[in-house]
């Protein structure tokens, strides 16, 4: 049964709370308090209120779940979801070179780059808007709120190392107490006020468009942080299926979001004032402090999900060729997703504490918020309209009817946050142009230093034929070389060859090779071949998904293949590649320097690749480019 079938249970169904709809299940916190009476909010009047809970709406109903819960979520890489899988499965649909491919590559990395804005932004304006429920509780607690929100986040980042297997089981049922207080809330406001229900009707929403279309137009920003968090919902269904997230969504989620919200809006049709945080005013007072807790332990779920994200993002990165190579470390015996990079950790948690003590309120990292998401969903349209034509077999017809409307309305909430750029949407534009350099820089520069490595190197085959003729001396044991060109001699055999003039009885030349699928299976994953006097070329094919680790390869070897190789008594020879600067080059000589400056600082192959250290040999090559 695959992935995305997999039966729903209630077990399944609370973990699905817990893990995918953190991130979107925490937006009342901030999003229709943006929308009134934020920078650029609409107002408190009968009108306004009205017409920005039926852009909520319908919002919410065309987006979340038209597009993603019953479109995007079938787009799938092996049931896998994400802008990296999208992006993998959209170029086995398109040809293999051209400007289509490059096209949709650079969509794809600037769509991951987004997503990486959204992971710093997220636990920033999570953790800081339950926070600021103690403003609602007491004034006096006013100087303590940026405090706890940096304890509350030097905790949640200083926690990653030990994975979340634990954690995760206690997510679940706080989230599901989480969105039935949510709906609770908001039912009582809505059962006191009903006619806020006439929000239902479009309608409100386009005759407040009509006659406030510059309120309107504005207002759009702040609602679209309603529908932060649908991307996380599509990169989870990899480990929880699309199913659960579905039922999820359409049972409990998206019921209890919009009760809260009306709820919020009946509150303030009645009571103007509580446009200052609607969300905590919903709550008698006696409550409003157990409702600061829970939301807090609501935001550092929300932040859980997108940093877990984060790492998978860039494991998923590093095994596709866009960034160097970086520790990962797996948290958990069984779950293979499950994993903890400290580098990255690091990284998010220094943005995460300078926008928090940049910002220094949720109304202020609003403006910096909703851009990138914005801007990943176009993404997403563009990638599943071409997988809907090439995969699904849609007709032109239906794949314009169904995506140009999408992908209309998400261009008016692109506009719409663009209008935030000078007081604070600067930030996700400028963090995904640092990071899109990053990705295009060193994948480039991999791409220059295997074209140099290839012009300069010997063809393996007849090398080790002219080798008969004066053979060196073979020492007992094997020898492992990995190399990145199969059919080519590795360096490090040149070298040992040169300075110590002896091989190996038995000599295994080894390619890992990673495609643009989530997980290759283990009969198909490796391929073996016998080049004559003990020497075996290896390919090892992976999956984005999968872990790079040698053990694992020779065990695929040892099983499917009957050739055996004991990683205790194997000597491993990787070749360690230094950049030096050449005259002429395609690229330009200070991103060459800057692919330099990252590949010195890579982590070492013989790391990445989980070899037994005392069993491992580098050897340093120079490369011109």
């Amino acid at each position: 049964m695959s992935l995305p079938d997999r039966k729903v249970t209630p077990a399944i169904l609370i973990g699905a709370l817990g893990v995918a709809y953190g991130d979107i299940g925490t937006s009342p916190l901030y999003a229709f308090k943006e929308s009134m009476a934020g920078a650029h909010g609409a107002g408190v009047s009968a009108h306004a209120v009205l017409g920005v809970l039926s852009m909520i709406f319908w919002s919410v109903t065309l987006i979340v779940s038209i597009k993603y819960m019953l479109l995007v979520l079938r787009a799938d890489n092996d049931g896998e979801g994400g802008i990296l899988a999208l992006l993998a499965l959209v170029l086995r649909q398109i040809p293999a070179a051209g400007a289509v491919r490059r096209a949709a590559v650079g969509a794809g990395l600037l769509g991951a780059a987004m997503f990486f804005g959204e992971c710093v932004v997220t636990p920033a304006i999570s953790v800081l808007s339950a926070a600021e429920g103690l403003h609602v509780v007491s004034p006096v607690f006013t100087p303590y709120v940026i405090p706890l929100a940096l304890m509350v986040l030097i905790a949640l980042f200083a926690v990653q190392s030990k994975g979340t297997a634990k954690v995760g089981r206690a997510f679940g049922p706080i989230m599901l107490v989480w969105f039935v207080v949510l709906g609770a809330l908001g039912l009582w406001q809505i059962v006191r006020h009903p006619q806020v229900l006439l929000a239902l009707d479009p309608l409100h929403a386009l005759r407040y468009a009509a006659t406030e279309p510059s309120k309107a137009f504005f207002a759009l920003g702040a609602v679209f942080l309603a529908l932060t968090g649908v991307e996380a919902l599509y990169a989870d269904i990899g480990h929880l299926g699309a199913r659960p997230v579905r039922t999820a969504w359409f049972w409990l989620v998206m019921p209890c979001l919009l009760l809260n919200y009306f709820g919020q809006g009946a509150l303030v049709l009645v009571e103007p004032s509580a446009a200052a945080n609607p969300f905590f005013l919903l709550a008698p007072a006696e409550l409003q402090l157990p409702l600061v807790l829970l939301a807090t332990a609501a935001a550092v779920i929300a932040s859980q999900a997108v940093i877990s994200g984060a790492f998978s993002i860039a494991s998923q990165a590093i095994k596709l060729g866009f960034l160097p190579r970086m520790q990962i470390d797996y948290t958990s015996k069984t779950e293979a997703g499950q994993i903890y990079m400290p580098l990255v950790n690091m990284l998010l948690f220094i943005v995460v504490i300078v926008l928090v003590l940049g910002f220094g309120s949720s109304s202020n990292l609003a403006a910096a918020y909703g851009l990138a998401v914005a801007s990943t969903m176009i993404i997403t349209t563009l990638g599943v309209s071409i997988i809907a034509r090439f995969k699904w077999d849609w007709s032109a017809g239906r794949v314009l009817v169904t995506f140009v409307p999408l992908f209309a309305l998400e261009a008016l909430f692109v506009a719409a946050n663009s209008v935030k750029i000078p007081a604070g949407g600067w930030f996700p534009i400028t963090f995904a142009l640092v990071l899109g350099l990053i990705f295009t820089t060193w994948k480039r520069g991999r791409s220059l230093m295997n074209q140099q490595l290839k012009r300069s190197g010997i063809e393996l085959q007849p090398f080790l034929k002219s080798l008969t003729l004066y053979p060196p001396q073979r020492v007992e044991g094997s020898a492992l070389f990995m190399t990145l060109e199969p059919g080519y001699v590795p360096h490090a055999l040149l070298h040992n060859l040169k300075h110590n003039r002896v091989m190996h009885e038995r000599v295994v030349f080894l390619t890992a090779i990673s495609r643009n699928i989530p997980h290759v299976a283990p009969p198909d994953m490796t391929e073996i071949q016998d080049l004559g006097d003990g020497c075996f070329a290896v390919k090892v094919r992976l999956g984005f998904q999968d872990p790079f680790d040698v053990t694992s390869f020779l065990n695929v070897l040892a099983r499917y293949h009957n050739f055996e190789l004991v990683p205790a008594e194997t000597s491993f020879f990787l070749s360690r590649q230094t950049v030096i600067i050449g005259d002429s080059s395609p690229m330009a000589a200070w991103r060459r320097r800057l692919f330099g400056w990252m590949l010195r600082n890579a982590q070492p192959a013989s790391d990445f690749f989980r070899i037994p250290p005392n069993r491992a040999i580098e050897i340093g090559t120079q490369v011109v480019i």
